[in-house]
């Protein structure tokens, strides 16, 4: 099985072409096998590039873990430029249809080259059930909730983008323990079906901070839903204008809050290296046997 591995802003996932190597495998354990940074290839999870019935393409994503997640932003940009660089289509406009609905992403080319992704992700669920999220009785916005992990109560504000996602303002993103306490949060029941966490910090009006703890995967070097998740919320509660960008251990990403409601993407999506996988019968296992 041959593999692409692409990272946009130090979130890195495995694509697979689906046109070529088929579409019945057992998806969930190859993303375990191959996303595992000592015995697989290393990534932050898997991504098929399949057929579509209702758009140009259609996107699975795996996390790390096996799970199978609705969006992924940065896994997005990166399969929009993954098929331009493939040759899979010669449009630099593109519908992807995702489990979170139909996205449609933008190539910004310089010359013949791809320079970065934009992407439609939608508008924002604001509500607790949109989320979905559990709220004290009688609260009818998922603003400012009060979420307890150990001896810890963070004020959490829930946005849909996509996926589910928990957002916390802190004053300083080194005095928090992202591992510990995103794990934390996003096993809370307080998320019905799990959430990315993602714990920012407010630079400027046009700049802040983010570190995410993603569910599925853990503490990943940037989430594009995430980030999208923390300007919307950041600009509804007045701390930011509707368009910033967005720092993250892995890069940069602007994002932007239109008034006709969508929230706009951009940033990076580069390829890492192609190899094949192959599978070991009698260990029914994965390992790399080329790279390059």
């Amino acid at each position: 099985m041959r593999f692409t591995k692409m990272e946009g802003a130090g979130n890195d996932y495995i694509y697979v072409n689906c046109f070529a190597e088929g579409v019945e495998h057992d998806w969930p354990e190859l993303a375990r096998q191959i996303s595992d940074r000592h015995y697989g290839v290393g990534s932050d999870g898997l991504i098929l590039v399949m057929p579509s019935a209702c758009a140009d393409f259609r996107m699975r994503m795996y996390n790390r873990d096996g799970s199978e997640g609705d969006m992924c932003g940065n896994g997005i940009r990166c399969f929009a430029r993954y098929v331009y660089d493939h040759r899979l289509t010669t449009n630099t406009q593109l519908c992807i249809e995702t489990r979170a609905g139909i996205m449609r992403s933008r190539l910004v080319l310089d010359g013949d080259k791809v320079h970065s992704v934009e992407v439609n992700m939608g508008k924002p669920g604001l509500r607790p059930e949109d989320i979905p999220m559990r709220v004290p009785d009688g609260w009818m916005s998922a603003q400012n909730v009060p979420v307890c992990v150990g001896a810890t109560t963070y004020s959490v504000t829930g946005v849909k983008m996509g996926n589910p996602n928990g957002v916390v303002f802190v004053h300083n993103l080194e005095d928090i323990d992202v591992a510990r306490d995103g794990r934390l949060l996003e096993l809370s029941p307080v998320f019905t079906e799990g959430a990315n966490i993602e714990f920012v910090q407010v630079l400027a009006p046009e700049l802040i901070k983010m570190k995410v703890w993603e569910r599925g995967s853990g503490e990943t070097l940037s989430c594009g839903t995430g980030a999208c998740a923390a300007l919307v919320a950041a600009a509804n509660s007045g701390s930011t204008r509707r368009a910033a960008e967005v720092l993250l251990p892995g890069g940069r990403l602007y994002i932007e809050w239109r008034q006709d409601g969508d929230v706009m993407m951009t940033g990076p999506a580069n390829e890492v290296c192609s190899g094949v996988f192959t599978r070991w019968t009698r260990q029914h296992d994965y390992v790399v046997t080329s790279v390059g």
